[in-house]
């Protein structure tokens, strides 16, 4: 076996055949440890973003909870805090909006212009039992939108309001 192995005649005997050994055999070595992208069958499937679930779904399943606990762990426990749509506050108009209050005297909408947590957002603030007064813009410069960013920008700003004591 080993004269066949070595020998410089065992490839000459099919031209052709060592070619074709050679070609089968070179793209096993290239992919060694990476997923053949050919065969989906063993090509490892990427884990879904949170972001990419379904607007509700993201919204009630991650985004409500994650909040809630955010303004938990300031010390107050919101009495609402919810995904409703409805009329957007100071201007009007349908649109998704996460409602929520914080003693009976604090309340803030966030408000999406669609049902995606890409599309343009805004925010207005009540306090003291008045209605909203101003609407403003919120991340309007962010290309992605994640559940941190979402949850850190919305505690910023609550806390700009210092409703979880002095900022």
């Amino acid at each position: 076996m080993s004269e066949n192995s070595e020998s410089p005649k065992a490839g000459s005997q099919l031209p052709g055949a060592s070619k074709e050994a050679t070609q089968k055999s070179e793209p096993a070595k290239q992919t060694a440890g990476k997923p053949d992208v050919e065969n989906p069958q063993t090509a490892k499937a990427a884990k879904p973003k949170l972001e990419d679930k379904p607007f509700k779904d993201f919204i009630r399943n991650h985004l409500l909870p994650d909040i809630e606990k955010a303004i938990t762990e300031k010390g107050y426990k919101p009495s609402t805090l919810e995904l409703i749509q409805g009329d957007r506050p100071v201007v009007g108009g349908s649109c998704w909006m996460i409602y929520g209050a914080i003693r009976p005297d604090r309340q803030f909408w966030l408000c999406f212009a669609s049902d995606s947590i890409a599309s343009k957002k805004t925010i207005s603030l009540a306090d003291s039992g008045t209605e909203p007064s101003l609407l403003e813009p919120f991340l309007i410069d962010e290309k992605k939108m994640t559940l941190q960013l979402l949850r850190s920008r919305l505690m910023q700003r609550l806390n700009g309001q210092q409703w979880f004591g002095a900022s």
